[in-house]
């Protein structure tokens, strides 16, 4: 199949079975340039070189679905951060409120379904990083009520009951309030996110789950060694406990020689008096300095791809999906770098020998059933168990 055979057979493929992106930092990019001042950045307008996302990009792509990642970075910790964390909720919801033409709010499998019979772009939310709960179940319970469906564990830092990808390690997983939170996303139907989180954090909450987890944004370890990455001992338990890995394209989680390359510009910043990590403005104006004397290793759509065929080999078709990160990094795939770019991975697949079917759970059945799973284990628990009332303090001393 030619280049453009195959794009075109999977405009087509994603015009009936769309994709259900694990996560878009749409919002919090609102917050850094504007303010959420929603007239200067108008996504009905071309945003090109301001945002990865607007709705023409959108509906070029083939979205259906898109989990907004309601994130805060740890900065903000306590109250600071659930403050914020509301803000960004009330950011999805005045991007549904302003266009409603295009985007649903949804917080149901069912309502997914609705959105997409109707045409619109299915719009949930997932909070990224624990902190924003504050060490507060009932903070965690208000979240969903406002239509959070799932949590992040952590984000790059440790929180006091649960490890990160990148910190050091301090509870060695969860800890029994770790454990806790949870099992109340169980209870819930609040999905349990294991991006971010350390691979001991990984097996903890596999075994704590009675649901079904999902990996909103994370790649094959096996395939580029980045400890954002999942492991594939963590891969293989994905069938048993019916969760879904959705790969990501940050260039510096999909290809191993940009491992290397985002060392050194982490010592950029570092010597410019930013964290390693930071990712607030002037940091980027660092690493987009940084990037021109000493240019990024290029990945591409088949980059992607090569992860997806191993976590498909290790988890099983049925147990993969897509998490782009779109307006959450600044270095993506030259032919994914913003969200139209799906269709080319799509067809990089099809050259591979995927089947249509195949393709279809990667792009939306797979995230829609681990949602209707997780509510029907809700469903079932709360018909047993009250809402916790646990705190760090009893359980983790």
């Amino acid at each position: 199949m030619s280049e453009s055979d195959a794009v075109a057979k999977a405009r087509e493929l994603l015009e009936a079975t769309p994709v259900l992106d694990g996560h878009n930092d749409l919002a919090w990019a609102l917050r850094e340039q504007v303010r959420y001042d929603l007239d200067q950045r108008d996504i009905a307008a071309d945003q090109t070189g301001r945002l990865h996302t607007d709705l023409a990009r959108l509906d070029a792509g083939g979205v259906g679905g898109q989990f907004w990642s309601v994130y805060v970075p740890t900065s903000l910790q306590g109250d600071h951060a659930v403050s914020a964390t509301l803000e960004q909720i009330d950011c999805v919801k005045a991007l549904a409120a302003r266009y409603p033409h295009r985007l649903r709010l949804a917080r149901t499998a069912d309502e997914v379904e609705a959105a997409r019979a109707e045409g619109k772009i299915a719009s949930l939310m997932g909070a990224e990083g624990g902190h924003s709960i504050n060490c507060s179940l009932a903070t965690l319970r208000a979240f969903y009520d406002l239509g959070v469906r799932y949590l992040t564990l952590t984000h790059n830092d440790n929180t006091p009951w649960a490890d990160a990808a990148t910190d050091e390690p301090a509870a060695h997983g969860l800890t029994r309030f770790g454990v806790e939170v949870v099992r109340e996303m169980n209870r819930m139907g609040m999905l349990v996110d294991l991006s971010h989180v350390a691979a001991d954090t990984m097996r903890d909450a596999l075994r704590a789950s009675r649901a079904p987890v999902v990996f909103s944004h994370s790649s094959s370890r096996a395939v580029c060694s980045h400890p954002r990455n999942i492991p594939d001992d963590v891969l293989a338990q994905l069938p048993e406990n019916g969760g879904v890995a959705m790969a990501t394209f940050v260039t510096k989680f999909v290809l191993q020689e940009s491992v290397e390359w985002t060392a050194a510009a982490q010592r950029e910043l570092v010597d410019h008096g930013l964290g390693g990590l930071d990712s607030t403005p002037e940091a980027k104006e660092v690493l987009r300095e940084f990037e021109a004397a000493h240019p990024q290793p290029v990945a591409t759509a088949k980059t992607v791809a090569d992860h997806l065929d191993h976590m498909r080999e290790v988890a099983g078709v049925d147990h993969i999906g897509i998490g782009g990160d779109y307006d959450g990094t600044i270095f993506l795939p030259e032919d994914l770098d913003d969200v139209s770019g799906y269709p080319n991975l799509i067809a990089e697949l099809l050259r591979r020998g995927w089947s249509e079917a195949d393709l279809g759970k990667l792009t939306w059945h797979n995230a829609v059933r681990v949602l209707r799973d997780a509510e029907r284990v809700a469903a079932e628990l709360q018909r047993t168990e009250p809402p916790s009332i646990a705190t760090i303090d009893r359980l983790d001393g």
